[in-house]
């Protein structure tokens, strides 16, 4: 069965958090907004989804995942689906819920990250004085809370700080490679200068970009840029 994944064509957000876990998954998925409009692509896609209220479970907003009859919105969600059924979360319940308690707290985060750029309103880009200020903030305080509480969890991990939870990388593991990868592309010289304050969470940054089928990925087209949008 072909997963159809809906989400911004242009710009990574959101929907890379679920690429990445359908590649780590060897997902046979299409990025259908990345189509061309004659084959159904395009932003129309999107939006057709959105507006479709005719449904007992109307979707609000990309990522949407659509397997078969299925229809999943929602990042977390869509991660907790791929995790159970893609061998990307645990078996164990409390290791499940755990797992799912990290992405939240990830999600929560980069919404953080977002509006640093977006200070005012999510329509109104880098207002240049606001931008600066909401960075300093976030440099000196919020940026540490979240790393200080990834180092804190990692080392508990009583499988070994290379997971975030057990043995196996799960999609929460997939998810903070990518806010590490943001953080270096938006704040390159806060996290050089910082790097050696969280030897585990890079080092596991480093390890998830060398796993086979993300290291391949990430060298292809299919991985957009990240951009100022």
């Amino acid at each position: 069965m072909i997963y159809k994944l809906y989400y911004w064509p242009s710009i990574q957000g959101r929907g890379e958090f679920i690429r990445l876990a359908m590649e780590e998954a060897d997902v046979n998925y299409i990025d259908v907004a990345r189509e061309p409009v004659s084959k159904g692509g395009g932003i129309s896609s999107i939006l057709n989804l959105i507006n479709k209220k005719d449904t007992a479970h109307p979707v609000y907003a990309p990522p949407i995942l659509i397997i078969g009859k299925k229809i999943i919105s929602q990042t977390t969600n869509i991660l907790m689906f791929l995790g159970s059924h893609h061998k990307l979360a645990p078996k164990n319940e409390n290791d499940r819920l755990w797992v799912h308690q990290l992405q939240l707290v990830i999600s929560d985060f980069l919404v953080e990250v977002h509006d640093v750029h977006h200070p005012l309103a999510k329509s109104l880009y880098y207002e240049e004085k606001e931008a600066r200020r909401r960075s300093i903030d976030f440099v000196s305080s919020r940026l540490p809370k979240f790393l200080d509480y990834m180092e804190l969890v990692l080392n508990r991990n009583p499988s070994g700080p290379h997971n975030l939870v057990g043995a196996r990388i799960s999609y929460a593991d997939l998810s903070l490679f990518q806010i590490i990868e943001g953080l270096r592309y938006a704040f390159p010289n806060t996290m050089k200068n910082i790097k050696s304050d969280y030897p585990c969470t890079i080092s596991l940054s480093s390890h998830v970009s060398r796993r086979p089928r993300i290291a391949r990925y990430l060298k292809s087209p299919e991985r957009i840029p990240f951009n100022d949008l």
